[in-house]
Order: structure tokens, then sequence, then C-alpha cells
């Protein structure tokens, strides 16, 4: 009996050392997947495609295959960003790129092949589909490459030009995630879908310039003018106030006027609720990782309350 309870110990503390190890396991695989997930972006797949299924709702339109084709969009030119930028974000971002030059060969074939698979689905969709399913991929080259260097006049990369940089960004994402669910349906042009553009467009614009605040020293450093090294913190601040208050009035007129449902309107409210909240921490909070992706992950939050005012008949 007291060599089976001097044993005893020895196999709590084995019992517990494996424990340990495979709890650190699992930390690391989480921590793997978490590194893949936001440093490859794909994590904005599911961004894309919560987005294209509210702005679908929004527009009152019929799910297509658009849907897919936004979600495959917009891996392949954010993961083409991320190893184009994989210089530039060794400043700003040491992690991140870090990760893209370790995975750089799998992330180009990844970015490619995605590329490839929605412009084979976008023709399903038409000729309209198929020139917007291009269109991302135009406005990424002109974003950030220097596609005018030998003139005089030479602006560089447009990703270096204020306002102009964010602008791009959020004209991009109108094209994709409102032009195809249209093309695809083959419909008019109509007053919902000008507040569909409007919300979307300003939504985007918000949500680049949230993490640019992150990156003004490194973006200081060469050359890239953004609104948090061209005005500061403090008025960037501001100016996002500024936009989410104007995009909250633009809902609530269109709701009042009947152009857009009920439901969608609500949501998006919501949604530009969160948005200004999330504004009040630019600059206050040291967890610059976390706020750029609570501020992309907001149209989760929409997608979400939009299914339960539906549910319960608004």
């Amino acid at each position: 009996m007291s060599s089976e309870t001097k044993q005893l110990p020895a196999q709590v503390g084995d019992t517990s050392t494996q424990h340990s190890s495979v709890r650190n396991a699992l930390f690391a695989y989480a921590k793997r997947a978490r590194d893949g997930l936001v440093y490859s972006s794909a994590y904005l797949v599911v961004v894309a495609i919560v987005m294209a299924t509210t702005v679908t709702y929004g527009l009152s339109l019929s799910a297509s295959p658009a849907i897919a084709v936004i979600g495959l969009v917009v891996f392949a030119v954010y993961v083409g960003d991320r190893i184009a930028d994989v210089e530039s974000d060794e400043a700003s971002n040491p992690e991140r790129s870090a990760f893209v030059r370790r995975y750089r060969r799998v992330l180009s074939i990844l970015s490619a092949g995605a590329y490839g698979v929605a412009v084979a689905l976008s023709v399903l969709g038409g000729p309209d589909a198929l020139a917007l399913t291009l269109l991302p991929g135009a406005f990424w080259i002109l974003y950030a490459s220097d596609w005018l260097p030998s003139t005089r006049l030479s602006v560089g990369r447009l990703k270096n030009v204020l306002l102009v940089n964010s602008a791009l960004v959020a004209a991009g994402w109108v094209l994709a995630v409102v032009g195809l669910p249209l093309a695809f349906a083959d419909a008019a042009l109509t007053p919902a879908v000008a507040v569909v553009a409007t919300y979307i467009f300003l939504d985007v614009f918000v949500n680049t310039e949230i993490p640019n605040v992150r990156d003004a020293a490194g973006d200081a450093a060469i050359g890239v003018d953004t609104l948090p090294v061209v005005l500061g913190v403090t008025r960037t601040r501001r100016v996002l106030y500024g936009l989410d208050a104007v995009l909250g009035a633009v809902l609530v007129v269109a709701a009042v006027q009947g152009v857009v449902p009920a439901a969608f309107a609500g949501a998006v409210l919501v949604g530009v609720a969160y948005a200004f909240g999330l504004a009040t921490a630019v600059g206050r909070s040291d967890h610059h990782e976390l706020l750029a992706v609570a501020g992309e992950v907001e149209q989760v939050v929409v997608v979400l309350v939009l299914a339960g005012l539906v549910a319960v008949g608004v």
C-alpha cells in the first residue's frame, strides 16, 4: 500500500505534464490558424460574403454565384497586396511581413488560383459580370504599382496619395459587392442602388483609415500620405465621426422614404453605431491589430442583426 502511495504523486505529475503539453499544442495550432486567417486576409472572404449577402437583401435581389465570385476576388486582391507590401510592412507590421515572406509562394499560387476561379465563374453572369470581376484587379494595379514611372508628372503609386488611396479601395469594393450582384441579376440601377453604394463606399473608406493609424509612422517613412499621417490621429478620428454621421443620416432618410427595406436600414444603422464606437478608440487604444480587424468584421454584426430583424418580421 505504501509503495502505491509513493508512486501516486509521480503519476499525477505525469498526467499534469501531458495535459500541459496538449494545451500548449492546441494553443500553438490556434495561433497558427489565427495568423493564417489574419495575415493572409483570408478572414476578409467571410467579410466579403456577408457584405454581399446584406447588399443582395438590401437591393431585393436573389442569391447568385456573385457572392462566391466576390469572396474569391477579395481574397485574391488582398493577398496580392500583402505580397506587394511585404517590404514596407516590415516597419509597421513585422509579424505579418514575416508570415507573408515565409508562405510567399503558397500565397501567390492561392491568389492567382482564386482570381482564375472568380473569372471563370463570372462568365455565368455575362459580359458585365466578367468586366466587373476584372476591374478590382485593375484597380489594385493602379493602387499598388508605379504606373507612370517615366513621366515628369509621375504620381507613383496611388496608394501614396492622400484620400485617393482609401477612395480607390472603397470604389473597388463598391464595384464588386454592389455591381456583381446587379450584373448577375441583370437588374436596373435604382435609388436603392445609390444608397447601398454610398453605404459600402463610406463604410470601407472608414475601415481603411482605421488601420492607417497603426501604420502612420511606417507610412510617413516611405512617403504614403494617409489621413493619420497628414491630419494626425485626433483630427482623423473626427473625420471618421463625420463620415459615420453622414452615413447614418443617409440611411435614416432612405428608410423613411422607403428606398431600402426597413430591416436593411435598421441593421446597417446598428453597424454605423458599432463603427462609431470603434472610432472613439482610434488613437486611444494600443490594440491596433484588434481594432483594425474589429472594424472589418463589422459586416458580420450587420448580417446577424439583419437576420434577426427579418426573423421577427421587420
